[in-house]
């Protein structure tokens, strides 16, 4: 069964910081992309299990809430991703990037 992605949209850096920090601390996934989205906004995307993605979305999404100045522009899971989309999207595992076990 292929892994859950999770991805948290923000604008400004200090948010997605935050929201990264907090995913990663509150489910046992994998940061697999953070980059430039576009017009200063950012995005970060995780894997995991939907049991883990979940509930590490929602407290990425809480920890943008908090930052001062940050603004969440969109979040979403995909909770059983095509096989297609690791193509699409730089979400693979890779040697830099190892699922968290």
């Amino acid at each position: 069964m292929p892994a859950a992605v999770g991805v948290i949209q923000t604008v400004g850096f200090p948010g997605i910081l935050a929201a990264a920090d907090a995913m990663v601390k509150a489910g046992r996934v994998t940061l697999v992309y953070y980059g430039l989205a576009e017009r200063a906004e950012f995005l970060v995307a995780i894997r995991g299990s939907t049991s883990e993605v979940k509930p590490a979305i929602e407290a990425g999404v809480e920890a943008v809430n908090q930052v001062y100045g940050a603004e969440l522009v969109d979040y979403y899971i995909i909770p059983n991703p095509p096989e297609n989309l690791e193509v699409v999207l730089p979400i693979k595992y890779t040697t830099k990037v190892q699922q968290f076990m």
